[in-house]
């Protein structure tokens, strides 16, 4: 039995477990997952239906509170006594004292009313009967309810009888509030009842009747989710209001288009979840009622569903521990029953890697032997020793050779040495892949470096194959860089239909290979065009040689490489064996200078390099080969101008000394200071220009100078004896230079300098 036959056995057991424990698991997911959605659904529509119910009441006491308030200011205004109030300018006190008493009767009568004021806009005064606050005949200036001044003079903006839903402060509300007394602001329902005539419309009188809001919500809030969530009003001027406080809701944007779109003028009562407040809700909602106000309640969403959610997560709990335990179980049961198999498979698992391993190091020997011309394939028992060691490659069909190389093979191996040899598998694998689909595919792992595709036609035709090979490998070597970022360079061959032509195949991609040098990296290479260059005869242009020579003997660092380099690319159009000679040549050429140049300059043998090119299969371009000797030309420069620099050093040093030394010799100059060293004096100039930015025959003047002026200053010669004593056989001479260098004659200077020592 093999060995995959043999671990499929051994896991039966622990696959039927598993099984079943994954049935369960996913049996309890899913059906908890509907149960959740059934119970959010349920606990929804129970909140819903509780909301809309308490909202409901709400919009139907502040209906029948809108209908009492009516019929009372229509009362109030045909009361006798009242209606003095209202339309007398200036009723006397016992009327007053009449309407104020049937005013408080009306207040004490209904105990939903919090005040009651009459307005008569003749003499401008209110009437209050209040239960808490200002009770009393009162001016406007005099009233503490501010709110019901700016009421009066938007009365047109109200519909008559609408409630208007507003807050304020009674007149002793400045005194401190003790802990468990209700907070001093007044929230009311208030509801304007006015006789307006004129042309403006101006207020004439007016009955004001505030009913309090805790009244109207005194049996609101008996629903469950009451206290989780929030009751507000949208009234007919679509704003939204507190519910308890009647104060104005402020929204953001997104709260305020949600409102408009889903809820504002809704004729059926609803529900809807969305965020509010930032905040994930359920938004409980009624329909328009007469006042054209709507109710809506928010209740946070988690706090509805927080239970089924406390469900759901403990299902999911026992789901995963289930799924675990059964893991554990199958795990620990398939352990132990089939341990002997186990042992078994592994020991079959075994035999076969090392069959498996045995048998591709046998087959990749046989083609690297077949490729170098170690073994020849020239009888049909050969061919068929092949087909017996697994190799069913057709030597007798159209078939070629393939040359990989990896570019840029010294920096992988410093990434990448430990797993070098992992991707060179890989790129076999791949284009083994990639191949297949076209043609009969053997690779080879050669060299370091090196792979070799045998790729033999799938179908026996006389056409060409060169636009399908070329696509296809460029197709490998995009893979290549793209899986394995490692750029590969491809030499095809010529196609061949007999077997004791694979070597001589392998020896031409090989050698057309090296060609690499001068078509860089990732390059593709039919070795049959490099075949053709042996045809053109090669002559080494000796007169570039020559300017090299006199380049690097110049010290001409730019121009040598510019020379190099082009002898180098010339060689290109001919075939390897001709580059080799090139670079040998030059070889020889560089370090036949380079010893001249140690040896003119006094330079120590081991500091040049002694230049010992490597094999050109050893470069990868051409400019890794040009960089080398360059790098030796820069090598030998930098030597020569530290050399060159100490000796011009020693050299402004020794002229400097003789100047010192020799300054009052009249005969001291350029020309004599050129034979006291036995150089030339154009030389010595330049070099001492170059050193010190300053010409000889200056400095020399300027020590003259400076020692004239010590005379001057520590001596009685005369000028003339000065003038001759530093040097200089002119005193008229003398005297122009040193007042161009000075300033001063130097009887002036001397006078100067006494003075200033007298």
């Amino acid at each position: 039995m093999k060995a995959n036959a043999w671990k499929n056995n051994g896991k039966l057991y622990s696959r039927f477990l598993l099984s079943i424990t994954l049935c369960i698991v996913l049996t309890l997911l899913i059906s908890s997952f509907f149960y959740y959605l059934a119970y959010t659904r349920l606990d929804l529509k129970q909140a819903y239906l509780s909301d809309v119910s308490s909202l409901t009441r709400t919009s139907h006491e502040v209906n029948n509170m809108t209908e009492s308030a009516q019929s009372l200011t229509f009362q109030l205004y045909r009361t006798f006594t009242i209606s003095k109030l209202l339309f007398y300018t200036k009723p006397n006190i016992y009327d007053v004292t009449a309407a104020m008493n049937d005013l408080t009767n009306y207040l004490s009568s209904m105990p939903f009313i919090e005040s009651i004021y009459v307005y008569n806009s003749a003499n401008n005064q209110f009437y209050i009967a209040n239960r808490s606050g200002q009770s009393g005949i009162f001016t406007k200036e005099e009233i503490s309810d501010k709110g019901i001044l700016q009421t009066l003079e938007d009365f047109q903006t109200y519909k008559p009888f609408t409630p208007i839903p507003r807050s304020y402060v009674p007149e002793d509300a400045d005194s401190p509030v003790l802990p468990g007394q209700p907070s001093p602001v007044h929230h009311v329902y208030t509801y304007l009842g006015y006789d307006a005539v004129g042309k403006n419309q101006t207020i004439n009188s007016a009955v004001i009747v505030n009913i309090s809001s805790s009244w109207i919500n005194k049996d609101i809030g008996t629903a469950s989710s009451e206290s989780l969530g929030k009751s507000f009003i949208i009234d007919d001027r679509q704003r939204m209001l507190s519910r308890d406080t009647l104060a104005l809701k402020s929204l953001n944007k997104q709260d305020n288009d949600m409102l408009l779109s889903q809820i504002f003028g809704q004729q059926q009562p609803g529900y809807i979840v969305a965020r509010f407040d930032g905040q994930k809700s359920l938004i409980s909602y009624t329909s328009s009622d007469a006042l054209e106000w709507q109710y809506v309640r928010v209740t946070p969403y988690g706090e509805i569903t927080g239970k089924v959610s406390a469900i759901r997560n403990t299902t999911l709990a026992i789901a995963a521990a289930i799924l675990a335990i059964g893991l554990l179980i199958s795990w620990l049961l398939s352990r132990m029953l089939y341990r002997p198999i186990h042992h078994i498979m592994d020991k079959m698992n075994m035999l076969e890697t090392e069959r498996r391993n045995s048998s591709y190091t046998i087959r990749q020997n046989i083609l690297r032997n077949l490729l170098e011309g170690a073994q020849q394939l020239q009888t049909k028992t050969q061919l068929d020793k092949l087909e017996q060691s697994g190799i069913t490659f057709d030597f007798t069909n159209h078939y070629r050779v393939v040359l990989i190389k990896i570019d840029d093979l010294e920096a992988l191996r410093e990434t990448r040495g430990n797993d070098l040899l992992a991707y060179k598998f890989a790129i076999m694998n791949i284009s083994w892949e990639i191949g297949l689909k076209h043609y009969r595919v053997e690779t080879v792992d050669m060299n370091e470096d090196s792979v070799v595709l045998m790729l033999g036609r799938l179908e026996s035709t006389e056409q060409p194959d060169d636009e399908l090979l070329r696509t296809m490998l460029l197709q490998i070597q995009h893979s290549s860089l793209e899986y394995l970022r490692i750029g590969i360079s491809m030499t095809y061959s010529p196609e061949a239909n007999q077997p004791q032509q694979l070597a001589s195949l392998y020896k031409q991609v090989k050698e057309a290979s090296l060609h690499r040098l001068f078509y860089g990296q990732g390059c593709l290479i039919y070795s049959q065009q490099i075949m053709e260059l042996k045809a053109k005869e090669y002559k080494f242009p000796v007169d570039k040689e020559k300017k090299l020579t006199d380049a690097l003997m110049a010290s001409k660092n730019i121009d040598a490489k510019q020379i190099f380099a082009s002898i180098v690319e010339e060689t290109a159009d001919y075939p390897i064996h001709v580059v080799q000679l090139a670079i040998s040549h030059l070889t020889m050429t560089v370090n036949t200078i380079l010893y001249t140049i140690h040896k003119n300059n006094s330079l120590e043998v081991e500091t040049g390099l002694n230049t010992n090119i490597p094999s050109l299969d050893k470069f990868e371009t051409v400019e890794e080969m040009n960089a080398l000797f360059f790098t030796l030309f820069d090598d030998i420069q930098a030597r020569l101008m530290e050399k060159r620099t100490v000796k011009q050093s020693d050299l402004i040093r020794k002229i400097n000394e003789l100047i010192e030394r020799d300054f009052a010799n009249s005969n001291l100059c350029l020309n004599w200071i050129a034979e006291e060293l036995d150089m030339s004096s154009i030389y010595i100039s330049r070099v001492y220009k170059q050193q010190t930015l300053t010409a000889v025959v200056d400095v020399i003047n300027q020590v003259r100078l400076e020692h004239a002026k010590d005379y001057l200053e520590n001596t009685d010669w005369s000028v003339v004896d000065i003038a001759d004593k530093s040097g200089y056989t002119s005193s008229s001479y003398f005297h122009r230079m040193f007042k161009k260098s000075f300033g001063v004659t130097p009887a002036d200077y001397r006078k100067t300098r006494l003075a200033q020592h007298g």
